[in-house]
């Protein structure tokens, strides 16, 4: 589904940082791949480049057989087919519940009423806060509006979708309600690559396990051997640190 060959960020502003060094990855269509890391390891650089929020200076990624880097790309064709779920939940604040998730579904998918109205509806179900759907953003709480957001990304039904530490900005007790949600959408069969520092989530929900560091990957594997054997030093002292 996702096959990222050698790819190169370097970002100038204010001082050359090199972002991602010679990342290569794929990732198997229903697969769930964590990434993990520390602060500045380049796991959100790598997540933005996969649909070209940040382009990549080098390298080439395909998404579902599509070169997102190819100049002819029409990148907003591949967006609407890979959700993104952000730190901050980014909903449109006049905007109701429903309204925030029906949106995207007729302007850019084109639906009739009936159908979009139907699909929001199940979605909102489905991450469990439809009794909220005529209320706006700022009368929920971070995680209800992170829930709502997650809807708002699977109303496009898309292929793929990416979570950029989803949890991040929540307080703890509103984190489960948002890992259930993902479980339940990995348990689907959702091709996902999720950016977390959440371990537990990691333990029992990806397929794969990716450790970066200074914007390369250094290592990957299971949730087994990633958390029981890992091989590199530095893995070992990263987790040494965060478990």
């Amino acid at each position: 589904m996702i096959d990222v060959k050698n790819i190169y960020k370097t970002f100038f502003v204010p001082h050359r940082v090199d972002a991602l060094v010679n990342v290569t990855a794929k990732i198997k269509a229903g697969e769930v791949v964590v990434i993990i890391g520390p602060s500045g390891s380049g796991k959100s650089t790598f997540l933005r480049c996969l649909n070209r929020l940040d382009t990549a200076n080098k390298g080439n990624i395909f998404i579902d057989g599509i070169d997102v880097l190819h100049p002819s790309t029409n990148i907003n064709l591949v967006r609407a087919e890979v959700g993104m779920v952000f730190q901050s939940f980014n909903l449109f604040p006049h905007k109701t519940v429903k309204e925030n998730v029906s949106l995207a579904q007729q302007i850019v998918r084109k639906r009739p009423q009936k159908e979009y109205q139907e699909i929001t509806m199940s979605l909102l179900k489905k991450v469990g806060i439809e009794d909220k759907k005529e209320v706006y953003p700022s009368q929920l709480s971070g995680g209800q509006q992170q829930r709502v957001a997650i809807a708002r990304a699977l109303a496009m039904n898309p292929k793929v979708m990416l979570f950029d530490e989803p949890t991040s900005a929540l307080d703890p007790e509103m984190i489960s309600e948002v890992l259930d949600v993902m479980k339940e959408l990995a348990k689907d069969g959702m091709t996902m690559v999720v950016v977390t520092h959440e371990m537990g989530f990691a333990r029992e929900v990806a397929d794969r396990v990716i450790f970066m560091d200074q914007g390369s990957i250094v290592e990957v594997g299971t949730p087994e051997h990633f958390f029981k054997t890992p091989e590199h030093a530095r893995t070992k002292l990263f987790l040494k640190q965060i478990l």
